[in-house]
């Protein structure tokens, strides 16, 4: 009964985190925060749940995923502004191009383990920045400038930055809610237990390559659309977006959040960039110095990030 309690109270203070926190951000615009940066954070928000959806329920660390970020985000921009596309069909398209890219990298890589995965995604992200460099229509070293947002659905004019972050805020708890509810699903307990025990697995007779597969590729269409939707909200798409180093922040903002957590992407997207936007003009390059001495600290004394370790005390104080 102790037990089931226990589980009850869990649930219920989630439920008011995620309450507070959605409750947050609604009020957030209406009482000083910029808008753009919000949704710039929460496009890198859904970016790092998508990578945790791998890293962290699943056990693959891919060094490539800003590939798919920056394809994505190539695409809709061009679509929408040279072809003409409506917003919503320009987004469609740079998720799919993220999932196509996803399935593409995981037929190669996905039965190889550990650093050799990682690697393999590493090189063929290279590829692919290169690619971006090299098309005519990416506009190289200058990027894709001067997208427009468009009206949603025929219907929503996004050029105002309020409706943009709202119809942004809702695409970030749509994707927060299919994460859970993949996590929590069957599939998704699957996903843990490879990760846990991949040989247990397969002597459990499951075919694990064609569930990290899966996973690879819905992790990767959802970092196609937070491209596509970044490239809607700042209105241009660059080669930084497809660079290795992103890839690198995204498991930062990961680790440091804490990974396997829903809430931990959330916290260390928000924190990277925060960092970054209110302290560049303040201390420059140096911020670069501030985010890796955080990282080292957070390596070193929170070892499963800021929410890993409280949940971690959470369950301490229920047992004693």
């Amino acid at each position: 009964m102790s037990t089931t309690l226990a589980v009850d109270r869990t649930a219920r203070l989630a439920r008011i985190t995620w309450g507070v926190m959605l409750a947050v951000l609604i009020a957030a615009p209406f009482i000083g925060v910029y808008p753009v940066f919000l949704m710039k954070a929460l496009c890198y928000v859904i970016f790092a749940c998508a990578f945790n959806l791998l890293l962290g329920y699943t056990g693959l660390l891919s060094f490539g995923h800003a590939a798919y970020l920056g394809s994505a985000a190539y695409i809709t921009g061009w679509l929408v502004r040279s072809a003409g596309w409506s917003p919503e069909l320009g987004v469609l398209a740079g998720v799919v191009v993220g999932a196509v890219l996803g399935l593409g990298v995981g037929l190669i890589g996905i039965r190889r383990q550990g650093i050799y995965f990682a690697m393999i995604t590493l090189a063929m992200a290279q590829m692919i920045y290169f690619v971006c460099l090299q098309v005519p229509f990416t506009g190289g070293e200058d990027g894709l400038q001067g997208v427009p947002r468009g009206v949603l659905f025929g219907v929503i004019d996004l050029s105002s930055d309020l409706t943009m972050y709202f119809v942004v805020l809702a695409v970030f708890a749509a994707v927060f809610l299919f994460i859970i509810r993949v996590v929590h699903s069957p599939y998704g307990q699957v996903l843990k237990a490879i990760r846990e025990n991949e040989p247990r697995a397969v002597s459990l007779g499951y075919d694990v390559d064609k569930y990290k597969l899966l996973a690879y590729v819905l992790s990767t269409a959802l970092a196609g659309l937070a491209g596509s939707m970044k490239t809607l909200v700042l209105g241009f798409a660059t080669l930084s977006d497809a660079h290795w180093s992103l890839s690198g922040e995204v498991v930062l903002m990961t680790l440091l959040g804490g990974m396997g957590t829903f809430a931990g992407p959330v916290l260390g997207a928000f924190t990277i960039i925060g960092l970054q936007v209110y302290l560049a003009d303040r201390v420059g390059s140096w911020v670069t110095v501030i985010i890796g001495v955080i990282f080292v600290i957070c390596v070193v004394a929170f070892r499963r990030g800021f929410v890993g370790e409280l949940l971690e005390c959470q369950k301490r104080l229920q047992k004693r």
